[in-house]
């Protein structure tokens, strides 16, 4: 049966001489696989439209748990300004890895709506550090290492709260404090606000220039620490955001 669904590209794989697998995320059944007959082609309609990055709506003879064929895509928002941007390229790509290795683990569509939101909120101009890092605090619950931003993560005492480790995962009171990094505890009310915000509502932001790096800075290394995570992609960010 012919159906269309809206969902975007995070992954493609050349097949045989011409055609294409694509790994498309969508909105109505999650991670799909398609392939793309005669896509490498260059006379190929399908030729610009599969690749990574392209959202829009597909028409696939779908196959439920086997790859389906796509026939079509009409294209939603072509992202002129990321996919123009090294920057911006960069961390939309980033964030389909990620996505794609936190759908290994959940089949829960419900991350598609603040992914979508994300990639457009980064073409819109919003601060691609903030954006992604909001998205990254969204995701690991699903990879199964939530934050808790409540109490000492040594004690459990909930006052004289001294800094936010990411080596130690958490809070840590001044009874428990080692000498670890001594950050900023305004850090921790802008982290929860991350994991409790709507990504589609947001119009602008405000935030300072150190504490956009502090909160980079310990999401990086707790992903690093904590979610058992190598992404190339994560790697090549890094380097780029440091030029």
């Amino acid at each position: 049966m012919l159906k269309e669904v809206e969902g975007i590209i995070l992954s493609e794989t050349p097949f045989g001489d011409s055609s294409k697998i694509i790994n498309v995320f969508t909105k109505e059944y999650g991670l799909i696989g398609m392939i793309a007959k005669g896509a490498l082609g260059i006379k190929s309609k399908l030729r610009s439209v599969t690749m990574k990055l392209t959202y829009g709506k597909f028409n696939i003879y779908y196959k439920k748990d086997k790859l389906s064929l796509l026939t079509s895509v009409d294209v939603i928002n072509p992202l002129k300004k990321i996919k123009s941007d090294i920057l911006l390229i960069s961390y939309a790509t980033f964030l389909c890895d990620l996505v794609s290795q936190v759908l290994k683990q959940t089949d829960d569509i419900t991350i598609y709506d603040d992914f979508i939101s994300s990639l457009l909120k980064i073409e819109e101009g919003l601060d691609p550090m903030v954006i992604t890092n909001i998205m990254e605090v969204k995701l690991l619950d699903y990879l199964g290492v939530g934050l808790n931003l409540t109490s000492c993560i040594s004690c459990g005492n909930k006052k004289e709260i001294v800094t936010l480790s990411s080596e130690k995962g958490g809070l840590i009171c001044k009874n428990c404090y080692r000498g670890e990094r001594i950050v900023p505890i305004s850090l921790v009310k802008v982290i929860n606000m991350y994991y409790l915000v709507d990504i589609k509502s947001i119009k602008k932001l405000s935030l300072k220039d150190n504490i956009i790096k502090e909160i980079n800075y310990f999401i990086n290394n707790f992903y690093d620490d904590y979610t058992g995570l190598y992404l190339k992609s994560k790697d090549f960010l890094k380097t780029i955001t440091k030029l």
